[in-house]
């Protein structure tokens, strides 16, 4: 919430106002400021920009940045390196087992494109550690040979990225770290929404099952199994049917109980729905699904009535999604 988020911004700027004095913090409440409304188009509340040397051109946007934290992690990293210079493998095991999460760079010198995505993306990550190193002996220590980026959790590796040269951009990153935070499979509810959408990640699958059902134990192991394989790429979400407070994202679905389990993918950006042509929640049929959505083979889903058996008995013809295109066109 707006007022949530606005005591946890007091409470970076009471901390920076002592590391960092330089760093100004304000608040404006534009109901009654239209101009500033309508000069940095603002169309979301909270909304919070980063403005550099005294300019109104081009602020940075803050997005997604929730606890006071993250806040003060945010800002300093705008103002200041972006990651920690690691040269020894004690200092590359203290950022590791420091927090829940880290992520290592692994270079063999620290002047390329991809050393430049990793600083660019350890930006828009303030939640978690980074640490980037060209040391022979860190690298080794970890069995890195190449230009790779090193997701930890608890202390272990849970994901490797080979950064080749200019072939990922800082979304592409952003996005593959910011799933980290989530669950592979995130349960939908009030409390999870919220970071559901935080994440950029604009393709979500979601499940549609009751959780109590028989089958539930062997669908949802399937569906947490291919989630591993498109982490970064398509969200894996679970809506429990039997939870009435989902009704409404039932009803933007369609989704009726005669159809689950059924498997829906969102794409946020455009809206587009698409439905998994099989009706068995397999590895095999999610891995499909999912992979032909990726290569843009996968159909829009239009839910539709069936054809009403009268459609045609009248001078006006009954149309529904399923004959529209035959009759009218």
């Amino acid at each position: 919430s707006s007022q949530n988020l606005s005591e946890e911004f007091a409470e970076a700027a009471r901390q920076l106002k002592k590391e960092a004095p330089r760093i100004q913090f304000g608040k404006i409440d534009v109901t009654h400021q239209h101009d500033l409304r309508k000069e940095f188009n603002i169309r979301e509340f909270p909304t919070v920009k980063f403005f550099v040397d005294g300019s109104r051109e081009d602020p940075i946007d803050c997005k997604g940045v929730r606890q006071a934290s993250a806040f003060i992690t945010w800002v300093k990293r705008r103002t200041g390196p972006s990651t920690v210079l690691i040269n020894s493998t004690d200092q590359a095991e203290a950022i590791i087992h420091a927090d829940d999460l880290a992520v290592i760079g692994f270079f063999k010198e620290l002047h390329n494109d991809s050393v430049e995505v990793f600083s660019e993306t350890a930006r828009e990550v303030p939640e978690m550690p980074f640490g980037m190193t060209a040391s022979e002996d860190v690298c080794a220590h970890y069995s890195i040979q190449k230009n790779t980026l090193v997701v930890f959790q608890k202390g272990k590796p849970v994901h490797n990225e080979v950064l080749e040269d200019g072939r990922q951009t800082k979304l592409d990153l952003t996005r593959l770290i910011k799933t980290f935070t989530l669950d592979l499979v995130t349960e939908y509810n009030l409390e999870t929404s919220v970071k559901i959408f935080d994440v950029p990640v604009e393709n979500h699958i979601l499940l549609f099952t009751p959780t109590n059902s028989e089958t539930f134990k062997a669908v949802y192991g399937n569906y947490k199994s291919a989630a591993a394989e498109f982490r970064g790429k398509i969200m894996f979400v679970l809506v429990d049917t039997n939870e009435t407070r989902n009704g409404r994202v039932f009803e933007y679905f369609r989704i009726r109980e005669v159809d689950v389990p059924a498997v829906r993918i969102l794409n946020l950006t455009s809206d587009a729905k698409y439905k998994m042509p099989a009706d068995e929640v397999t590895v095999e049929n999610l891995k499909e699904f999912c992979q032909n959505y990726l290569n843009g083979k996968a159909k829009p889903h239009l839910p539709s009535e069936e054809i009403p058996e009268d459609w045609d008995k009248m001078p006006v013809k009954v149309l529904v999604g399923k004959n529209f295109n035959r009759i009218v066109f």
